[in-house]
């Protein structure tokens, strides 16, 4: 009897000092920000910290809206994700500082490459300054405004696509989901003018392309356990990530990439595109300095182009035509101006027209100002740093937090937020604005490097449905908007069904 006490009492004092230095473990970060004097959340008991963030019912980006309201007149303040103690900044000339002037102490993303459980992860958004660098010189060029302008005709030839499609549901005289149009329209651009593919993903229900882009984007469990863990315990999500389904997308790009290389290196093929860009690299492997050009690293490349091209202006187009349906007087003006310009140089279209169309920048800028996809920037400090005009230092690989949207609905900074306003993006407005405050793309040489590219095929996708088509809500239209909360990207949560009237000639 005695013994098997004595047995219960080791247990229970096992087991107790387990859970001590599980709490220990957990808890022991959450006096940081306190010990740097840095106005912060009172972190919950461990169990319910982790609890909060695993069942969170809100994005990332809304999450942090409702402490940098309570933070209101701080110009930062601290935050805990799990264990790790992220510092949000609010100021726009710290965001600057971070962004901008000290670019090199902070030019890491701070997200984690998983290069045996997720290879497509060592894409430029995620590499570490020393691969990003050269691979980031290298694709430059295909962004420019002259590269763009000889993307044109095939991206014309995609709208035209469009219209096409357009043209047969409002016959139908159905609700359209336009979260579906916009992201057939994108994914048919990326095609062709990353890849020298026709995606067809109007006709072709069964496309390749345009499954494998839903599905990645969709909300799934697989895919929610894989975002919360990546997201939230990475260590955890190296050792697990084997247990979850193989999927088919690696080997998917890998095989696309590989066979179109070779294809157009037998049969000499040369078009301006992204394929193209990764053949030069290839060949050309002493302009990356001493990085090593992996198979695995050209594929993750072709993905993220893919990947970031498709959802971001897909998203971005949908939500404008959203706030068109709702606001039917910015509706006709951006239309009016869409007719002036088509009568204006003979019913033609060229790259420097759309250009032109000031008002239609504004439906662009204020959508973005709304909806920014990307609802939050994310930096690592390289090194300790004292932020100017400030008594706080912050120690190396510390987490650094902008949250976008939270700026983009402050009404200190944006009067009456919530109203879908182009004079936003008057001059006069930006001019006396902080250019800190608007970031749908980043800023500083860590900024989008596609951000041209989505705001020219977007802007093409507009002027297609709105010139002979008029979009009104109906009783399958989303209102209120919501977000989706199990996306990494801030997205639609389902549908947004809209009406779609043909417009007489």
């Amino acid at each position: 009897m005695q013994t098997i006490m004595v047995g219960y009492l080791e247990i229970l004092c096992g087991v107790t000092a387990l859970l001590l230095a599980l709490y220990y473990y957990f808890m022991s970060v959450f006096s940081f920000w306190e010990r740097l004097e840095v106005p912060g959340l009172k972190p919950a008991f461990f169990i319910k910290n982790i609890f909060n963030i695993y069942t969170m019912r809100l994005p990332v980006s809304l999450y942090l809206q409702n402490f940098y309201e309570k933070y209101k007149n701080e110009r930062m303040f601290g935050f805990y994700l799990g264990r790790s103690a992220i510092l949000i900044l609010k100021d726009p000339e710290l965001i600057k500082d971070v962004l901008v002037k000290d670019f090199s102490i902070f030019a890491d993303r701070g997200f984690i490459v998983h290069e045996r459980t997720e290879p497509l992860s060592l894409h430029l958004l995620n590499l570490d300054i020393r691969r990003w660098r050269p691979l980031r010189r290298q694709f430059t060029p295909m962004f420019t405004s002259s590269k763009l302008k000889n993307m044109f005709e095939q991206v014309l030839e995609c709208a035209t696509h469009l219209e096409k499609h357009l043209d047969k549901l409002a016959a139908r005289n159905e609700p359209v989901d336009f979260r579906d149009i916009a992201a057939k329209y994108t994914m048919d651009v990326i095609g062709s003018c990353g890849f020298g593919i026709n995606v067809n993903s109007f006709s072709d229900e069964e496309s390749k392309f345009y499954k494998i882009g839903t599905e990645y984007f969709g909300v799934c469990l697989e895919n929610m356990i894989r975002l919360k863990l990546r997201l939230y315990a990475t260590k955890l999500y190296d050792w697990l990530g084997y247990i979850f389904p193989e999927n088919y997308y690696a080997p998917f790009f890998a095989n696309l990439v590989t066979e179109t290389m070779r294809y157009r290196k037998e049969h000499d093929i040369y078009r301006p595109d992204f394929i193209q860009m990764l053949m030069n690299m290839k060949e050309h492997p002493e302009n990356l300095d001493d990085i090593e050009l992996t198979d695995a690293l050209i594929t993750a490349q072709a993905f993220i182009f893919f990947a970031a091209g498709f959802e971001t202006s897909a998203s971005t187009m949908s939500n404008a035509l959203y706030e068109l349906a709702l606001n039917q007087d910015i509706q006709d003006k951006l239309r009016e101006e869409i007719k002036e310009h088509y009568a204006k140089h003979g019913g033609d279209m060229k790259y420097e027209h759309v250009k032109g169309m000031k008002y239609l920048d504004k439906v662009f800028k204020e959508t973005l100002r709304k909806y920014p996809v990307g609802g939050v920037l994310t930096r690592r400090s390289a090194c300790p740093y004292t932020f100017r005009d400030t008594k706080v230092t912050i120690p190396r690989r510390l987490l650094v937090f902008i949250p976008v949207y939270a700026i983009h609905r402050d009404p200190d900074i944006y009067p009456n937020p919530d109203v879908f306003n182009p004079e936003n993006f008057s001059e006069e407005a930006i001019e006396a604005r902080h250019p800190m405050t608007y970031l749908p793309f980043g800023d500083g040489p860590r900024n989008c490097i596609g951000a041209r590219f989505g705001l020219f095929q977007t802007k093409v996708g507009l002027i297609a449905t709105l010139r002979n088509y008029k979009v009104d809500v109906c009783d399958k239209t989303m209102i209120p908007y919501e977000f989706d909360a199990n996306t990494f990207l801030l997205t639609a949560k389902g549908e947004i069904y809209l009406k779609l009237t043909k417009l007489e000639a």
